[in-house]
């Protein structure tokens, strides 16, 4: 007979199963791949459970746990490199009215105040996760790999054939659109809830 502890364990886990998946979806692109990856993860959480000290969220924990069993996806998939093309992804002109002709912010962004804090709050995470479902598919996936999984640069063109440039200005086009999304959804007038533009 399972204990309440073991068994409260295995609810809370059940509970971020959707995250987790979302989370290696949004990495993997593949929907076998993804399920795949969570699985192990779960069965490595349940398997190593005892040892969950509780000095971060489970969620971190296991987001922890996915991100290493993706890399080592990544990683066995990067003798099978797939070309792809960024190209159709957005362009640079968007951001050109955020600056001015000397390259400077035409209007210095708002305070985004404490990020300690912010980082503290499940809502934000929502929203960011939620701003990042929005970029452009391939564009979220390289921001994934670096900021998230920690990939080096050569590693992620590697695994997308890109060219080192390509990835850069992938990279400058998330990160000012997650900008741009935070700025309207989160910082200045925190959302009170229904969807992000």
């Amino acid at each position: 007979m399972k204990s309440d502890a073991s068994s409260e364990f295995e609810r809370q886990i059940a509970i971020l199963r959707p995250t987790l998946l979302r989370f290696a979806q949004l990495q993997l692109r593949e929907s076998d791949s993804a399920e795949d990856a969570v699985q192990e993860t779960l069965l490595a959480a349940l398997a190593t459970g005892r040892r969950f000290e509780g000095r971060s969220e489970l969620r971190t924990w296991l987001t922890a746990i996915l991100r290493n069993k993706i890399i080592d996806h990544l990683r066995r998939r990067m003798r099978e490199p797939v070309q792809t093309d960024l190209r159709a992804e957005g362009d640079d002109g968007d951001f050109d009215v955020l600056f001015a002709a000397d390259g400077h912010w035409a209007a210095a962004p708002a305070s985004w105040g404490d990020p300690v804090k912010t980082l503290e709050n499940r809502r934000f995470h929502d929203v960011f996760e939620a701003c990042v479902e929005l970029l452009p598919a391939q564009t979220a996936r390289v921001f994934m790999m670096r900021e998230f999984l920690g990939l080096e640069t050569e590693e992620i063109c590697q695994e997308l054939v890109l060219s080192t440039s390509n990835c850069w200005v992938t990279l400058y086009r998330a990160r000012m659109r997650l900008r741009e999304c935070l700025q309207k959804n989160w910082f200045g007038n925190e959302p009170v809830g229904g969807s992000l533009s």
